[in-house]
């Protein structure tokens, strides 16, 4: 490993990307209640910025895995929160089935 020069800064950890991460949880957590998309596009919006920084830092500001790890959270969440709307969905469709609505006609009508 090369020696560092002098007059480099000290690699910084950047908070934005513990916050990445928060978020993504808190979408994991809350994806199968719908509302967890919130926070999971938040997650995901902050983590493209974070990322996009990190980068232009050139090494010097840490966290990649912790923008990693957000975003599998933040995407699980949004899967679990799309899965929760089709099982709903489905259920509230078989319950309009089931309950009877239509005109009761005579038994020799046709």
């Amino acid at each position: 490993m090369p020696a560092r020069h002098p007059l480099d800064p000290e690699p910084a950890p950047s908070t934005k990307a513990r916050a990445v991460f928060v978020l993504g949880l808190a979408g994991l957590l809350t994806g199968p209640l719908i509302g967890g998309v919130i926070p999971a596009t938040v997650a995901l919006l902050l983590a493209r910025q974070t990322a996009r920084e990190a980068y232009a830092a050139g090494g010097y500001l840490t966290g990649g895995r912790w923008i990693r790890r957000g975003r599998r959270l933040a995407w699980t969440g949004l899967v679990l929160a799309l899965t929760a709307l089709v099982v709903a969905t489905i259920a509230g469709l078989l319950h309009l089935a089931a309950a009877p609505g239509g005109p009761d006609f005579a038994p020799g009508t046709d």
